[in-house]
């Protein structure tokens, strides 16, 4: 059974930092698509980054480029996201997702293409 499990969210003033983990468990794929998503209140989920755990090559969205880096400990079976100069207007609940279907990652961030997700963790950022 396929399972995502975020961590790592909390509440930070703008300009802050702040880490987040997915703990992925239940498959042995070596390669599959990871996206980092979120979704304010209000509003439609959007993707934010992925990468791509067989080469590592990654994706974000034009919104997070140059603050948030998606990174992967492939022994421990993580998927980071790094946020670095925070902002208010990215408060969201952040989720993971998996794609296993074994493609590269898309350069946009279709939903459908991701058949699981964790829970999500909340980030909150004060101005």
């Amino acid at each position: 059974q396929v399972q995502l499990v975020e961590s790592g969210g909390g509440s930070v003033q703008a300009g802050g930092s702040l880490r987040l983990s997915c703990a992925a468990s239940g498959y042995t794929y070596s390669r599959y698509c990871m996206g980092w998503f979120r979704q304010a209140p209000g509003k439609e989920r959007e993707g934010v980054a992925s990468i791509y755990t067989h080469q590592g090559s990654t994706n974000y969205a034009d919104s997070v480029k140059g603050r948030f880096t998606v990174s992967q400990d492939t022994d421990k079976n993580i998927v980071y996201l790094q946020m670095n100069s925070l902002k208010p207007e990215d408060t969201a609940m952040y989720y993971c997702a998996a794609d296993l279907s074994g493609f590269p990652c898309p350069s946009v961030f279709p939903l459908s293409r991701f058949g699981y997700w964790g829970q999500g963790t909340q980030v909150t950022v004060s101005s």
